[in-house]
């Protein structure tokens, strides 16, 4: 049996997401025997950014409106600063993501995402990692923010950068298999 047959995974993102932080976790998750589907906004396509440079055009699944946490066992969260910086506008999005996290689902960001840990009040008085440029803004958000590959607090796990991403994958799918956690207000 694979280690996640059966789940069902949300990975939410929208166009200039960096293309490693949503193509490998879902490479990754579905070949753990997920089904994984790819939530955007808007319907049709979005576009990665890799590196320095546009990236491949990837298929939504299903849009924001189509989606309830009910549904499913996780939530992941790819970076890039483009697309987590769109997605903190949306409120939808961050209802999404606050859902999630109320039901005791792992909250999964990598790179940039953790902004949306921040604008849904989860980065408050948790165990967090970002990219090393958001130190500051994860700490004025009440983390406690540590320089690690993958920081997890109660089935929030959170990643640096691209090269972590191995380590973020294999901590989804350990606390997907931990089940629920039970969370304390911040």
């Amino acid at each position: 049996m694979s280690a996640l047959s059966g789940k069902t995974i949300l990975i939410l993102s929208t166009n200039g997401f960096e293309q490693s932080e949503l193509d490998v976790p879902h490479a990754k998750l579905k070949e753990a025997g997920a089904t994984v589907h790819i939530v955007s906004p808007d319907a049709g396509e979005i576009t990665g950014w890799d590196q320095k440079d546009w990236g491949r055009a990837v298929k939504v699944d299903k849009t924001l409106d189509e989606v309830s946490a009910d549904a499913y066992d996780a939530i992941v969260l790819p970076g890039g600063q483009m697309n987590p910086d769109t997605l903190r506008g949306n409120p939808k999005a961050l209802a999404l993501i606050e859902a999630f996290f109320k039901q005791g689902k792992v909250v999964a960001a990598v790179c940039h995402a953790p902004w949306l840990l921040i604008d849904t009040g989860i980065a408050k008085g948790r165990r967090l990692t970002s990219y090393g440029t958001m130190k500051q803004d994860m700490i004025n958000a009440g983390a406690l923010w540590e320089d690690s590959e993958v920081v997890t607090d109660k089935g929030v796990v959170t990643s640096r950068k691209p090269e972590d991403l191995p380590a973020f994958v294999a901590k989804i799918i350990e606390e997907i298999n931990e089940g629920r956690h039970e969370r304390k207000a911040a």
